[in-house]
């Protein structure tokens, strides 16, 4: 049986913290930066913890997530 290779492109969308839980990166942060506020430019700058249910799917693709 062949190995499942892992999705080259949830490898920089996603990073694994030391303890194994996913960090995710926020959407509108990528352009359009000159409209919008500090406030939020700060708020989207932060990365989330993902949520369980979405952990689940994401294991599929990504090798290094545990669980």
């Amino acid at each position: 049986m062949p190995k499942m290779k892992t999705h080259s492109s949830l490898k920089d969308r996603f990073k694994i913290t030391g303890t194994g839980k996913v960090m995710r990166y926020k959407a509108y942060k990528n352009h359009l930066l000159s409209g919008k506020s500090a406030r939020q430019k700060r708020v989207l700058a932060t990365n989330p913890v993902m949520a369980p249910g979405d952990v689940k799917r994401l294991a599929q693709g990504l090798a290094n997530i545990k669980g």
